[in-house]
C-alpha cells in the first residue's frame, strides 16, 4: 500500500515517524507534501527534513494553488493520502486521485466541533472531553465517515500542551491500527450524524485577550488554551499587549470574600514575580508572563 502524508504541523511530523518505524513490506510512504515556513500554524513543523533523510520524494507547497500538488499526486499514484495538519480544504482533483481515499484527522468529538482550532476551544469552553478522530476526507470540512475514533478525558489540569501530547500519543496507535486495517482489506467505517454538528470558528486576536470582567475560571481555561505550543493569552498594561502563558485561581475563600466590592483588574498582590488580579468572581494569581516591569500592587490591568 503506497501512502502520501500531507502536512506542515508537530502531529504530522510525530505521524510520519510513525508509519516510517512501522516494519510492514506492506507499507510504504512513497511521498510527502509540506512546506518550508508558516505564518498561520503555530506549532510549524516541516516534513521535509525527515522526508529528505529517509530518501523520499518531497512537494513543498506554496500558497493554497492546489493544481501542481495533484500533478505530482497524480504522477506518484498513491493508493491512500494522509492529510494531518493542513490549513485548507483539498479540493476533489485531489480527493479523487487515491484508490482507497484521504485519510483526514480533527482532535474533536465528531460530528460535533468541527472547524477551527480544536484543542483551543475546547480548552477555553471548559469542555471535560474530546476525542482523536480520523475520517474519510469529502468536500466538506471534517464532515466525512470516520474511521477511527477514541474519546479522551481532559483534567482540569490540562493545558494547550499536555492535551496537545496527549491526543498525539492516542492518535499514533490510532494510525497503526487503521493503516494495518487499510492495507489487509479490513477497515470498517460510519457516516457522521450531520443533525449534531456545529463548527468552531476561526478565533481573532481579540479572542485571546483577557478581560479581567471574566470569572477566574474563565480566565484561567483562556490562557491554558492558549498556551504553549500556541500564541499565548494577552492582556493590556500601559498600552502594551502582554502574554500570558499561565495562572491559577486563588482558591483562598478568606482572601477572596474580603475583595467583592473591588473593581476587576486590580491588582491586589505582586511579590516581584507574580501578581494576584481581581477579576469578576475572585482573584487569579499570574505565574508565567511577559512582564517587563511588574504591576505594582494597587495599580489596574
Amino acid at each position: 500500500m503506497k501512502i502520501i502524508v500531507i502536512g506542515c504541523v508537530r502531529f504530522s511530523h510525530q505521524a510520519l515517524k510513525q508509519l516510517l518505524s512501522m516494519k510492514n513490506s506492506a507499507i510504504e510512504v512513497i511521498g510527502v507534501i509540506t512546506r518550508r515556513q508558516s505564518k498561520i500554524n503555530s506549532d510549524f513543523c516541516s516534513l521535509e527534513p525527515l522526508a529528505n533523510a529517509n530518501n523520499i520524494p518531497c512537494f513543498v507547497a506554496e500558497g493554497n494553488d492546489q493544481l501542481p500538488m495533484a500533478r505530482w499526486l497524480e504522477e506518484k499514484s498513491p493508493d491512500v493520502i494522509y492529510c494531518f495538519g493542513w490549513s485548507y480544504l483539498l479540493k476533489k482533483e485531489i480527493l479523487n486521485i487515491p484508490k482507497l481515499g484521504v485519510i483526514g484527522y480533527h482532535p474533536a468529538a465528531l460530528p460535533q466541533n468541527r472547524g477551527r482550532h480544536p484543542i483551543i476551544w475546547a480548552l477555553a469552553l471548559g469542555l471535560k472531553q474530546t476525542a482523536s478522530t480520523f475520517f474519510l476526507m469529502d468536500e466538506g470540512a471534517d464532515s466525512g465517515d470516520i474511521i477511527s475514533q477514541r474519546f479522551v478525558t481532559i483534567e482540569n489540569t490540562d493545558d494547550a500542551g499536555t492535551l496537545y501530547q496527549k491526543l498525539t500519543d492516542i492518535a499514533l496507535e490510532q494510525i497503526t491500527e487503521f493503516t494495518k486495517q487499510l492495507a489487509t482489506g479490513t477497515l470498517t467505517k460510519y457516516p457522521q450524524n450531520h443533525l449534531h454538528a456545529n463548527y468552531w470558528r476561526k478565533r481573532s486576536v481579540k479572542d485571546g485577550e483577557i478581560d479581567w470582567r471574566m470569572s477566574a475560571e474563565g480566565i484561567y481555561n483562556l490562557v491554558r488554551a492558549l498556551t504553549h505550543p500556541y500564541v499565548g493569552a494577552h492582556c493590556m498594561y500601559k498600552n502594551e499587549e502582554v502574554k500570558i502563558w499561565k495562572v491559577q485561581i486563588v482558591e483562598d475563600s478568606t482572601f477572596t470574600s474580603n475583595i467583592k466590592n473591588l473593581e476587576p483588574g486590580k491588582v491586589l498582590k505582586s511579590d516581584g514575580t507574580t501578581i494576584v488580579v481581581k477579576c469578576g468572581d475572585g482573584a487569579v494569581q499570574l505565574i508565567d508572563h511577559e512582564f517587563n516591569d511588574l504591576p505594582e500592587e494597587g495599580s489596574y490591568l
